[in-house]
């Protein structure tokens, strides 16, 4: 199975590739166009701030390429929020692929929400074999509000969407390869896909 991670700049490349090296399989950090187009899955990473990472989209002609994709793409944390409608984050216009905005906590909670919270009101093939409740590792100040796209949530202040899915797209807010055998479990459920 051929792997792509989109390469644009974005953090967290080196976790991800372990994890799914402990799987058994190899991902390739590439930006080539022809790469990404014909992996089997596609991972859409990111850790940083939205503005800056657009661009970078933009420069590459990434922000063209990544919605076209048939494949299953999952975009994790800022890969997730850039796939949204809008980021308040340096009022960011998303690709737009999922419906929603993503908005910034309120200064009533510790911002960013840091370490671990539990994910409920699983609905997609993605969580095969994770149980209501249980945990998953998220580092972030920015959150996309709850939706019809939502396949699972999470309370921080309020109840916000963890994960969404439209079509061949997966977005999760939490970083699932830092979320030890559930996380490790969700990216296997993105391989068999």
């Amino acid at each position: 199975m051929k792997l792509s991670i989109v390469n644009y700049g974005a953090g967290n490349i080196k976790s991800i590739q372990f994890a799914f090296q402990r799987l058994g399989y190899e991902a390739v950090l590439t930006d080539n166009p022809k790469e990404i187009k014909t992996a089997d899955k596609v991972i859409f990473p990111g850790v940083g701030e939205a503005s800056s990472a657009m661009k970078m989209l933009k420069e590459s002609g990434l922000d063209t390429l990544i919605p076209q994709l048939k494949q299953p793409v999952l975009g994790i944390c800022l890969g997730m929020q850039l796939m949204c409608n809008h980021t308040e984050e340096g009022n960011t216009k998303g690709l737009g692929i999922f419906d929603v905005n993503v908005k910034r906590f309120s200064n009533a909670v510790k911002v960013p929400q840091m370490g671990w919270n539990t994910v409920k009101n699983l609905k997609s093939d993605l969580f095969k074999g994770i149980i209501e409740g249980d945990y998953m590792y998220l580092v972030h100040s920015y959150y996309a509000e709850n939706c019809n796209e939502a396949i699972a949530t999470s309370d921080y202040e309020l109840e916000y969407a963890s994960a969404l899915e439209n079509d061949n797209f997966y977005g999760v807010q939490f970083h699932p390869e830092k979320s030890s055998k559930v996380g490790e479990k969700l990216l296997q459920n993105f391989l068999d896909l």
